[in-house]
C-alpha cells in the first residue's frame, strides 16, 4: 500500500517536475557570449541514471527499498520518496524561474549574464542539478530496487560532477572573483557535503 501510494505521488511530482522546463514562461533568447557543448557528456551520464532506475526489466531483481523492512520502515521509506520529490520538484521549479533567459541544456554564458546569488541559489550554487538528484533518488526508492538505484546514483554524480565543472569554469572566466568568493560560501550541490 505505502509503495504504491508512494509510486504515484512521485509521477505527480515528475509532472510538476517537467513542469519547470515545457510550461515556463520562455523569456526571449539571449545572444550566447560562450558556450561549452561537452556538458552533453554529463547530461549524457544523468539520463542514463535516470535510465536505469526507470527500465522495468530491473523491478524483478533484488529488493525494493520499500520492501526491504517492515511495515513502519515502508511507510517511512514512502513518505521520504515524496518528500524528497516534492522538495526537488519545487527546487528546479524555483530555481528555472529565476534563471529565466540564462537557463540551457549546455553549459553558457550569455550576453549580459548575471551572477544569480539569491533564492534557491543561496542554498546551493546548482539547485537545478540538486532537485534532479533529489528526483532520481525518489524515483528510485518508489520504483527502482537498491542496485540499480546504487548504480544510478555513481553515474548521476559523475555526470553532474561533469557539468558543474564545465560550467563553473564558464562562470569563473566570466566573474572572476565575484564567482570565487560566491562558491566559498555556498555549495556545490549538497549543503554540509558538496
Amino acid at each position: 500500500m505505502a509503495a504504491r501510494a508512494a509510486f504515484y505521488a512521485v509521477i505527480v511530482c515528475w509532472w510538476w517536475f517537467v513542469a519547470a522546463f515545457w510550461l515556463r514562461k520562455h523569456p526571449p533568447r539571449a545572444p550566447e557570449a560562450k558556450r561549452d557543448l561537452t556538458s552533453y557528456i554529463g547530461l549524457g551520464l544523468q539520463a542514463a541514471a535516470y535510465f536505469i532506475v526507470w527500465y522495468r526489466p530491473l523491478r524483478n531483481q533484488g529488493v525494493s527499498p520499500l520492501e526491504f523492512g517492515g511495515k513502519y520502515y515502508a511507510i517511512f521509506m514512502a513518505f521520504f520518496a515524496v518528500a524528497c520529490g516534492i522538495a526537488s520538484a519545487w527546487l528546479v521549479n524555483s530555481a528555472a524561474r529565476r534563471l529565466g533567459k540564462q537557463w540551457a541544456l549546455a553549459a553558457r554564458v550569455v550576453d549580459d549574464h548575471t551572477l544569480i546569488q539569491d533564492g534557491p541559489y543561496r542554498f546551493v550554487r546548482n539547485p537545478i542539478y540538486a532537485g534532479m538528484f533529489g528526483m532520481l533518488i525518489a524515483t528510485g526508492l518508489a520504483v527502482s530496487h537498491w542496485i540499480p538505484l546504487l548504480c544510478a546514483t555513481v553515474l548521476f554524480a559523475i555526470g553532474t560532477y561533469i557539468r558543474i565543472r564545465i560550467e563553473e569554469r564558464l562562470l569563473r572566466e566570466a566573474f572572476g572573483s565575484r564567482f570565487e568568493e560566491y562558491a566559498r560560501k555556498v555549495p556545490a550541490l549538497i549543503p554540509g557535503v558538496y
